[in-house]
């Protein structure tokens, strides 16, 4: 957003052209002369942390909000499931026979995509993790319905690039998987689940945890596969076992195809 009060005081970019064409002398010289915001030694120090984890939360926020997103519908789901035409290339059996998920997130995306832009397009933009396998299935189908997605990648130790589906606009990087996973929620009016790995669990859970605990306004928060789901973790036993409720279990529920999540989303905003 423009701000269009007059100023009274140089703005930073011009001080730091500023400084670029100051005299070139010994003091000049040293690290301790930089102006600070625009020190990237120095914004990397241990001390800066405080400072560096306000930024990440802050920047995508001011980005979104100035490209005008309203809402979004989170997609998560497994870096590693092949598209089907791919699908000989997975490792597994099982990632094989999963596959079909990509081609779901996609329909699921594309579905929802058109149903944002006939409002807009600034409502339920859907926004993935950027990454490759089901998150590219989701940016895919945002694109395939000629919409806009968001794609919120991190630094992995093992190189990461966004998939080329995302809106270029709407491509955030993170450092901090904390408030990455804040961004994925901050606006989210839906949260759906494909089959995945570890990140999915934890991005599944902490969701989960936020609603269970009132920290987050319940959303339709649904999973697709109940079979995959239902084999990897034994929901009832939880609440048989009392660390959970049942009604905890009533916080999501299950569905196999994009036409079902989409009911269930559109079925929860008319109650609205």
């Amino acid at each position: 957003m423009k701000d269009n009060r007059r100023r009274v005081f140089p703005n930073a970019h011009q001080d730091v052209e500023t400084a670029r064409i100051i005299p070139d002398t010994p003091q000049t010289r040293t690290p301790a002369y930089r102006l600070a915001f625009n020190d990237a030694e120095f914004l990397c120090r241990d001390e800066l942390r405080p400072v560096r984890l306000q930024l990440e939360l802050l920047k995508p926020e001011l980005l979104l909000s100035e490209y005008g997103i309203v809402s979004t519908v989170v997609l998560f789901g497994g870096a590693r499931i092949p598209e089907p035409a791919q699908k000989h290339t997975a490792r597994t059996e099982t990632l094989a026979d999963l596959s079909r998920f990509y081609d779901e997130a996609r329909r699921f995306a594309y579905l929802m995509t058109e149903n944002s832009m006939a409002n807009g397009g600034y409502e339920n933009v859907i926004v993935t993790g950027g990454g490759p396998g089901v998150m590219e299935a989701g940016n895919r189908g945002a694109a395939d319905a000629g919409g806009i997605s968001i794609g919120l990648n991190i630094v992995l130790p093992h190189e990461q690039a966004p998939n080329p589906y995302v809106t270029p606009d709407l491509c955030f990087n993170f450092h901090y998987f904390g408030i990455r996973k804040m961004h994925f929620l901050m606006r989210a009016k839906a949260v759906c689940i494909f089959p995945g790995g570890f990140g999915t669990l934890d991005e599944m859970f902490e969701a989960l945890t936020l609603i269970q605990t009132g920290k987050m306004q319940p959303v339709p928060f649904i999973l697709f596969g109940e079979d995959f789901w239902r084999k990897i973790i034994n929901w009832d036993a939880l609440a048989d076992a009392g660390t959970i409720s049942a009604d905890d279990l009533k916080l999501f529920r299950f569905v196999e195809t994009a036409e079902e999540a989409v009911e269930v989303i559109e079925g929860s905003s008319s109650k609205v």
